[in-house]
């Protein structure tokens, strides 16, 4: 086969590699745009039946408020009614019973008149002093129309320009929530989610994060945050496992939440930092996430390890501290390289470790450089990279060899940056505490 042909079907094959390369690069992107579509249209149908239904339940609202409102007016106007015209009937009770005596009084006494004469005397006696005790010079009294009743209705024509101008304001629709989740980060056990607004004219002055299993259709989301920073680590989530995540945004003087962001998917590889359980000394939470110190013994102060050598360079270790005891110069939170048993304080070799009081101590040495005491609600972080000293032969971390570490320690505003010698090449790494006295309960994550 000659050069030429060697070179068209070289040609040919590169031309069909990016043919294939092309139609797959239009497939992703029809996808997108399907999707993109999808997310439109979707969103759309959900804000119509959001505002459908919202609408329905304010006109039924509505409704029922004011026909409440109409039946209590007008059992107002039948109690008035009631209370002003009992005194009247009863009057006029008296008026038609005084007539009706006034008839028969009139009857007797033209009766009285028309008898012949030998009754006429007794007949007249009996009229005189039966009209005597009717007391004919005796009338009640008729209230005047002032002092009666005269029921209205007050009604206030600006309620209904008060609602138009109100209904005309009420609700809104926008094409893009004003924050959105803007990275996901895996941590042992947990993710830490970051945000940020896209409106700049939106003033937020909460943030709203929220979170669910992903693929569960009977999970809701919880709330996992609420405050003013914009970003957070949630905690207590299963390795390789999906999860939802959406956060929102309340406007500076509002009451009410905007929309939520579209949903991301995070999960973490990472297994969560856990103490190891059997420590004599030492009281751990359902997840082995949270240690108490609960039993106080001056001879000896013995370390609590981590269950596996789960902190890994490059990554962030946190011991929050939920409650204090008394201070000693042996306590220690810290990063070793392995787990000696029996040892009584990381303030000894291959271990970097802060004493409650903040001296810093490496491989069992005081540093000069010392950071705040540790007390309640204190946040004590380790952050590391590897720094090679001496190549490894064939990049095989277990053959061992002089490695250097450089080392962030935080608590409080303060840090201290420095570099860790240790004896072996490693690249994960256990963690660990130990306190004389009962009382503290630290956090890690």
């Amino acid at each position: 086969m000659s050069v030429e042909v060697d070179l068209l079907l070289q040609e040919a094959k590169e031309s069909i590699e990016a043919a294939q390369n092309y139609r797959s690069e239009l497939q992703q992107r029809l996808h997108g745009l399907n999707q993109a579509r999808k997310q439109v249209r979707g969103s759309s149908g959900q804000a119509r039946e959001v505002l459908r239904r919202h609408f329905t339940e304010l006109q039924a609202a509505a409704t029922r408020l004011l026909t409440e409102r109409l039946s209590a007016l007008l059992a107002e106007v039948d109690t008035i009614e009631a209370d002003s015209v009992k005194p009247l009937d009863d009057c006029q009770s008296l008026i038609e019973h005084g007539v009706g005596q006034a008839d028969e009084l009139l009857r007797e006494g033209e009766a009285a008149l028309r008898c012949g004469l030998g009754e006429k005397e007794d007949k007249l006696g009996s009229f005189t002093k039966k009209a005597m005790h009717i007391q004919l010079d005796s009338l009640p009294e008729v209230p005047a129309l002032v002092d009666v009743p005269s029921v209205s209705a007050q009604l206030d024509d600006s309620l209904l320009g008060l609602l138009r101008d109100r209904v005309s304001r009420h609700g809104s629709v926008s094409s893009h929530p004003p924050v959105q989740i803007e990275e996901l980060q895996e941590r042992p056990g947990s993710i830490l989610v970051r945000w940020c607004k896209v409106d700049e004219d939106f003033a937020a002055a909460d943030y709203r994060l929220q979170h669910r299993r992903s693929g569960s259709g009977g999970s809701q989301y919880e709330d996992a945050y609420i405050g003013r920073d914009s970003e957070f680590l949630v905690l207590h989530l299963d390795p390789h496992t999906d999860y939802l995540f959406r956060v929102c945004a309340r406007g500076e003087g509002r009451t009410e939440w905007s929309p939520w962001s579209i949903p991301q998917t995070g999960y973490t590889t990472l297994a969560p930092h856990e103490w190891c359980p059997g420590t004599e000394g030492y009281i751990l939470s359902s997840r082995r996430n949270i240690a108490m110190r609960n039993d106080s013994s001056q001879s000896r102060c013995p370390v609590l390890y981590s269950k596996a050598p789960t902190y890994f360079c490059g990554q962030t270790l946190t011991f929050k501290i939920s409650a204090a005891g008394q201070m000693d110069r042996r306590d220690s939170l810290g990063v070793c390289v392995d787990s000696q048993k029996g040892a009584e304080s990381l303030q000894r070799d291959q271990a970097v470790c802060i004493s409650t009081n903040g001296a810093v101590f490496v491989n069992g040495k005081e540093m000069t450089n010392q950071l705040p005491a540790i007390t309640v609600g204190s946040a004590v972080t380790f952050d590391m990279e590897v720094v090679n000293l001496f190549p490894i032969s064939n990049n095989n971390l277990s053959e061992g060899g002089n490695f250097k570490l450089r080392v962030t320690i935080g608590s409080g505003n303060r840090e201290v940056v420095f570099d860790w010698l240790v004896d072996q090449a490693v690249d994960c790494l256990y963690f660990g505490c130990s306190f004389v006295h009962s009382g503290w309960k630290v956090l890690v994550f």
